[in-house]
Order: structure tokens, then C-alpha cells, then sequence
């Protein structure tokens, strides 16, 4: 599947993966609806969008809310005349250990990260179907496959996302729309700014250029999963997925610092 000319709508525009997706569909001639919770946000990337070429909508929008997927998804259908692709990309996290996490904050990351997404697509899919050749692009991320300490609640939505595509995926087998999931390994976003997590710790950070590339061309190969992280996260991906005892062991000496560098990781 090309990216060219496509009519799209990006949730999470307004900064990191979500904007520079925006920018690399309005590059290649799309016409965007961008979605978020800050017009200012959006609106600069709509300029940057503008200005590469592309078009861009704004459509600013708290997918908390329960009647704002169906509002977005209309709202978007009737500026853009259609839709080709959804990105399913916003979402928020609150790092720590469970009895710390308050009850809002958890409510948060389930309504952005996991209902949010399931209740876009659901409105989307009827113009997915009428494009005929329909594409949904869920942003989960690498916890999704190997749940780290401190990310409880976020690795399960995650990991929620990532099943619901999986799902969704074969039942629309036959019908013209592909569904592909994304498992970003730690990028360099506004998202990432408030942990401490480096390297040492398994968070080594790639350009969100460079993730995007590989998104673009997963997109464009075809992929069904694409895969962001660096080699040394994927070694702990595989080990999880053949040993899940010694991912354990490998992270117990490691817990008290971990804690500490992601306590205060917080994007809601």
C-alpha cells in the first residue's frame, strides 16, 4: 500500500510519532485530519503539514469523552470527502507501581489508549470499506510485548490494543481494509520526557524520524506487525516470548533503579 494521496485522520497530532506521521502523509499529497486534545498544538502541525505540501483539518477533540470518537470520525469524513486511513496513535501513560497510580489516572490511560482506538474504528470502518482499500494503523508499543515492572496498567492496554488489531485483522480478511499494529520501542517524544530511563536501563531512545521511517515502510512492505525497537530490546522480546523466568531474573537486580527512574513518568 502507497501512502500517496490519502485521506487520513491522526489521532495524538499535536507532537512526537503522531505529527510526524501527519507530516510524512501530507508530504506525499494527503489530506489530514489532525485530532487532540490542544488546538495549539494541532494547528502548528497543521502549518508544518501545509507547508510540506499536504492539507490539513483540525479537529481538536478529548477521545475520553464517549461521544467524540463517533464526532470525530463524521467530522473528519466530511472535510476530507472520505477516509482511507486511521491512525490510531494517542494515548497516555502513568508510570509507577500499582498502589501509587491514582484511580483518574488509570481511567485515563484506559480511555485513550484502549476504548478510545476501539470505538474510532468502530466508526471508521464503513468509509474504510467504501475507500476500498482501507487501512488502520494502531501505535501500541513495545510493553506490549514484554510488560515491564511499573507499567502495569499501561502494558495492558497496550497489549489490548495490540489483540484488538490481531482480531480485528482476520475479520476483515477479504474486505479491501488492512489492519497494522506498530511496537515502538522508546522514541524521542514530548511523551518520554518526564522518565529517567536511559540505556542502562532498557530505554534507549531512537529519533521519531527514524521510527517513522521504518513505519512508512512497513506500511508501504506490507506488514502486518512492525517492529520500532532497538536489537537490544528485541533480545529481551524474544527471550520473554521463550523464557519468560529469566526476563524476570534479568530485571530483579535492576527494580530499585527502574523504580526510580520512571516514578515520575507521566503524560496525562
Amino acid at each position: 500500500m502507497k501512502i500517496s494521496d490519502r485521506r487520513v485522520i491522526v489521532t495524538g497530532a499535536g507532537s512526537g510519532i503522531g505529527r510526524e506521521l501527519a507530516l510524512r502523509f501530507g508530504a506525499a499529497g494527503g489530506t489530514l485530519a489532525l485530532v487532540g486534545r490542544r488546538a495549539d498544538a494541532l494547528e502548528d502541525t497543521a502549518t508544518q503539514v501545509r507547508a510540506s505540501g499536504g492539507t490539513a483539518h483540525v479537529i481538536p477533540a478529548d477521545l475520553a469523552d464517549r461521544s467524540a470518537p463517533d464526532r470525530v470520525v463524521a467530522e473528519a469524513v466530511q472535510l476530507l470527502g472520505g477516509l482511507d486511513i486511521l491512525v490510531n496513535n494517542a494515548g497516555n501513560v502513568r508510570a509507577g507501581d500499582l498502589e501509587s497510580l491514582s484511580q483518574n489516572d488509570i481511567e485515563a490511560m484506559v480511555d485513550i489508549d484502549l476504548l478510545a482506538p476501539i470505538l474510532l474504528t468502530r466508526a471508521a470502518l464503513p468509509h474504510l470499506r467504501a475507500a476500498g482499500e482501507g487501512l488502520v494503523l494502531g501505535i501500541a508499543s513495545g510493553i506490549a510485548l514484554v510488560a515491564l515492572p511499573y507499567y502495569s496498567v499501561y502494558s495492558a492496554v497496550k497489549a489490548g490494543l495490540a489483540h484488538f488489531d490481531e482480531s480485528l485483522r482476520r475479520e476483515l480478511l477479504d474486505t479491501g481494509t488492512r489492519v497494522v499494529t506498530v511496537y515502538p520501542g522508546a522514541t524521542a517524544t514530548p511523551m518520554m520526557d518526564s522518565s529517567d530511563a536511559g540505556e542502562d536501563l532498557g530505554f534507549g531512545r531512537r529519533p521519531v524520524s527514524d521510527v517513522v521511517d521504518d513505519i512508512v515502510a512497513g506500511i508501504e512492505a506490507d506488514l502486518l506487525e512492525i517492529n520500532t525497537a532497538l536489537e537490544s530490546r528485541r533480545a529481551m522480546q524474544e527471550l520473554n516470548r521463550t523464557d519468560v523466568a529469566a526476563v524476570d531474573k534479568a530485571l530483579q537486580p535492576r527494580l530499585a533503579a527502574l523504580r526510580a527512574a520512571v516514578s515520575g513518568h507521566r503524560s496525562i
